[in-house]
């Protein structure tokens, strides 16, 4: 098995890029990229960044759409819900996806579905049509973030991969940051549909520059697609990630079925995946190499993720809870509030780039978790006389301990695992960062509803607002303090890994 992935035997396999591949390239150039290889990873980072913006704008949409649409509020809850829905069907599939098409097909393919659901978006009469164009705009940016990541990996130079993966961290930070600014602006001045019709143009140009620059770095494999597996994809995170966003629903009551369910038949689906990636370890129809998870250097990195995106996701959803219900913001002051974090984390992730590259991840990462944890147990102590920018200056404390965690935690994870696994390492972590954010709003919203008292239902004051509030960051304080530990654990792996890793892959599947 050692043989089917030690890179002397893969130049011959197609799409696994070994001694002759775009990474050794890389390296002949020492730090430097090979021509063109920039504007590949500039434009990919281009768009991912639109895609994911695109992801947090309806949020502050919300009232609006259920005013102007006639819905209620679960109701429209769907379209959040179900564009994660969409991302965790999806991304598990991701891997097979880049190995078995060129990089500017899958770009190409994926660019025209955002492009195609945007459209329906802007054009909807009513509720339905208007879920389905968000469906088609999830189904077309599951993909881009495991293409980013994995393409980094492939053209980046080891030395420089720290500042490179800081650069995707501003990229898949900052953009849903920024998100609810911008649709707090655009709807103070705009109806909703301009949140779609002012993204089509961008989508169309990043669709016009990806067909005219992008160059493929790989060859596709002759694998197949395992149509149970997919299924089971489907059922098992698909139903995770339903359960646990209708936990807070369930609170209040207001779901058709018990949340336990879908959780059960979610972690049942997984965990039959994984069984069936293990039974297909040394076929071609194989969806995800669940070996990535053998690999120490890459699952404790992929555990501490796991709880910085529960805490970073919850704390996104219940913050400005507080700021409406306690201090009464509008959304776009709300948005506004936001906006300094997205600066934040950007101008923090570029600089410990830098640093990573020098010092590795662990003297960047535990004084990240150290700090989210900090200013998360204050935050479970506030009150009616918090000032609004005494939480600003909290927040973007908070914003600069998880920049710290982001860049290092990714390239760490991947610089782990061999070139082979990048596209099933990418894949996986970014499943798991769906999930995280999937639990930890869950598990967030929960705390917040069960602390308001009373049920939860209705209009809170401002005595029930923060009595909630408190109880959900002193559930993500718990998280975060779970978090600081297992980052200890955090290490760099060796430059000369590659075979080391294999080997202890190799060693895991026998056993």
């Amino acid at each position: 098995m050692s043989s089917d992935l030690s890179p002397s035997a893969a130049p011959d396999r197609p799409g696994r890029p070994g001694p002759d591949g775009p990474r050794t390239e890389a390296r002949a150039h020492g730090d430097r990229l090979a021509p063109g290889d920039g504007l590949m990873i500039g434009l990919l980072m281009g768009s991912t960044f639109v895609v994911l913006l695109n992801e947090m704008l309806l949020g502050v949409a919300l009232p609006t759409l259920i005013q102007d649409l006639g819905i209620s509020a679960s109701t429209g809850q769907w379209l959040t819900t179900g564009y994660l829905l969409t991302l965790a069907v999806l991304i598990p599939a991701t891997g097979f996806v880049m190995r078995k098409l060129h990089l500017r097909t899958i770009f190409l393919a994926s660019m025209t579905l955002f492009t195609v659901g945007t459209a329906m978006a802007a054009l909807a009469p009513g509720f339905g049509l208007l879920l389905a164009g968000r469906l088609v705009q999830a189904a077309g940016t599951a993909v881009f973030l495991p293409l980013l990541m994995t393409t980094v990996m492939r053209l980046v130079p080891e030395g420089r991969r720290g500042r490179f993966m800081a650069f995707v961290v501003v990229v898949t930070a900052a953009a849903p940051a920024l998100g609810p600014a911008v649709s707090g602006l655009v709807l103070s001045q705009l109806g909703w549909r301009w949140l779609f019709i002012l993204m089509l143009p961008i989508a169309l140009l990043s669709l016009a520059l990806g067909a005219a620059k992008l160059r493929n770095i790989t060859r596709p494999e002759p694998v197949r697609l395992d149509a149970l597996s997919l299924l089971l994809s489907a059922v098992g995170f698909g139903a995770l990630v339903y359960g646990l966003a209708s936990i807070g629903e369930s609170a209040s009551g207001h779901t058709p079925v018990p949340p336990y369910v879908p959780l059960a038949i979610g972690l049942l689906g997984v965990a039959a995946f994984v069984l069936r990636q293990v039974a297909l370890q040394e076929r071609e129809t194989l969806l995800l190499d669940v070996r990535i998870f053998a690999v120490r250097s890459f699952s404790v990195p992929l555990l501490v993720m796991l709880m910085l995106t529960m805490t970073a996701f919850g704390t996104g959803i219940v913050l400005p809870l507080v700021l409406t219900g306690v201090h009464g913001l509008s959304s776009l002051q709300v948005g506004l509030f936001l906006v300094p974090g997205g600066v934040a984390i950007s101008v923090v992730s570029a600089i410990g780039g830098r640093f990573y590259d020098r010092v590795g991840p662990r003297p960047l990462v535990v004084p990240g978790a150290v700090i989210v944890a900090a200013t998360l147990w204050f935050l479970a102590q506030v009150s009616a006389t918090t000032s609004v920018w005494t939480l600003l200056a909290v927040y973007i404390v908070m914003i600069v301990g998880q920049a710290l965690m982001w860049s290092p935690l990714t390239t760490a994870a991947l610089s782990a695992l061999p070139s082979t696994l990048y596209p099933h390492g990418s894949a996986a972590f970014s499943a798991v960062q769906q999930l995280g954010g999937a639990a930890g709003t869950a598990i967030l919203v929960s705390a917040y509803t069960f602390g308001a008292g009373a049920g939860g239902s209705g209009t809170l004051d401002v005595a029930q607002s923060v009595d909630a509030a408190r109880a959900a960051f002193t559930a993500a304080a718990v998280i975060a303090c779970v978090s600081a530990v297992a980052s200890l654990l955090v290490r760099r792996a060796p430059l000369a890994d590659e075979s080391e890793t294999e080997h202890e892959v190799a060693e895991h599947a026998s056993a």
